[in-house]
């Protein structure tokens, strides 16, 4: 299955108790179905002190499902689904992605 949220897209929160926050995917893990997004889902680790690092409580991002996790439409700002098509023709075709709410090109 191709990878519908990856790396450096713009999504949007549609549940839990994140709702309605926006930020940008760190990092996807397609085996868990899971992606880390900058500023959501925020969890507290208590970190011990170490050479390089004082302790204390750390807030980090946690990972969060990618079925919680909407696409944001390049043109308005809105939660939008993801469609795939070819662009181009022969040797130049090439797969990508566009946001089926407007019909923008996502990457490409």
């Amino acid at each position: 299955m191709a990878a519908r949220i990856r790396k450096g897209d713009k999504v949007v929160v549609i549940s839990g108790r994140d709702k309605g926050k926006t930020g940008e995917v760190l990092g996807v893990e397609p085996e868990a179905e899971r992606a880390i997004v900058r500023g959501v889902n925020m969890g507290s680790r208590h970190q011990r002190q170490s050479a390089s690092q004082a302790g204390g409580i750390i807030t980090k991002e946690m990972p969060i499902h990618l079925s919680n996790l909407a696409h944001v439409d390049p043109k308005d700002d809105k939660p939008t689904r993801i469609g795939f098509k070819f662009e181009g023709e022969g040797e130049n075709r090439k797969k990508v992605r566009f946001a089926k709410r407007s019909g923008e090109l996502i990457d490409g």
